[in-house]
C-alpha cells in the first residue's frame, strides 16, 4: 500500500491511516449517509481512552510499566503515582495534582525493555556519581542529542572512563542549568569539527548570563541598638503590668 512501513515520527504515520480513512469513506459515502439516519446522538462527554495505573517510584528514580522504564524527577521517588495510560504519552498525577507528561516508550522488538529517559531527572544524581554514567544500561537513551553522545565516545577513547565521565556528566548539568541545551549542542559539534576536546571553563562563561541581566540586591543592615530598646521597652512593661 505504502511501500515502507518506516515513519518518520507517530503524526506522520497518523497522518497516513487519515489519508486511508478517508480514501475508503469517500468511496461509500453513499452508504454511510444511509447509515447515519440511523445513528444515535454522540454521548454527552467523552468515553475514557486511556488506562489508569498507580506505581511507585523507586529509589533509581523512575518506574517500569509495560517493560519500559520511565525517569521522573527525583524529589518523587517514594512516591505512588497515578498513570493514565495512552496510546502515545503517559500523564503523571500526584493525588488529584497533574504533573507531567511523557512520551509513552515500546519494548523492543527482541524483548528487552524500553527506556523513556530525560537527562534532566537524573542529572543531580550523577552529579554526586559521574561515574555511574558507565554503569546506566540506558546511558544511550540519556543524550539529549547525538553530538552529547559522540563527544563522549571520543573523550572516553582519548582520556579514559573517569574523566570521560566528568566531563559528560559535567556538560549535561551545563545545559541543564543554564538552559542551553541546543547552543551547547553546535559548541560541541565544532569541537568535533576541529577535532579538539571541549574548554568547560569557556563554555561555563560563554553560557553565563550577562551581568546586567542579573538583579540588583541591596542588603540594610539592621542597627543592632534597636535591639536593645526593644528589651528595654519590654522589661519596662513587665515592671509596670507587676
Amino acid at each position: 500500500m505504502r511501500g515502507s512501513r518506516d515513519f518518520e515520527d507517530l503524526t506522520d504515520y497518523r497522518r497516513f491511516i487519515d489519508e486511508i480513512v478517508g480514501r475508503i469513506n469517500a468511496r461509500n459515502a453513499k452508504r454511510i449517509d444511509l447509515e447515519r439516519a440511523s445513528l444515535r446522538p454522540l454521548p454527552a462527554r467523552r468515553t475514557t481512552d486511556y488506562e489508569e495505573v498507580t506505581l511507585r517510584v523507586t529509589s533509581s528514580g523512575g518506574f517500569t510499566l509495560r517493560k519500559v522504564f520511565y525517569t521522573v524527577p527525583s524529589r518523587l521517588i517514594g512516591h505512588h503515582l497515578r498513570v493514565r495510560l495512552y496510546d502515545d504519552r503517559l500523564e503523571l498525577f500526584l493525588g488529584g495534582t497533574a504533573l507531567m507528561t511523557l512520551p509513552r516508550g515500546r519494548a523492543l522488538s527482541n524483548g528487552s525493555h524500553g527506556h523513556v529517559v530525560n537527562y534532566r531527572h537524573v542529572i543531580h544524581s550523577l552529579r554526586k556519581k559521574p561515574m555511574a554514567l558507565m554503569g546506566l544500561i540506558y546511558r544511550d537513551q540519556l543524550f539529549p542529542r547525538r553530538v552529547f553522545r559522540d563527544m563522549f565516545a571520543v573523550v572516553l577513547e582519548q582520556t579514559g572512563e573517569k574523566a570521560a565521565c566528568r566531563m559528560t556528566v559535567d556538560l549535561l548539568a551545563l545545559a541543564h542549568d543554564r538552559g542551553c541545551e541546543a547552543e551547547l549542542a553546535e559548541q560541541l559539534e565544532e569541537d568535533l569539527r576541529q577535532n579538539r576536546p571541549p574548554d568547560l571553563a569557556a563554555l561555563r562563561a560563554l553560557f553565563n548570563p550577562p551581568a546586567e541581566a542579573l538583579p540588583k540586591v541591596e542588603v540594610r543592615m539592621a542597627d543592632l541598638s534597636s535591639y536593645d530598646q526593644l528589651v528595654g521597652n519590654v522589661a519596662n512593661t513587665q515592671e509596670v503590668a507587676a
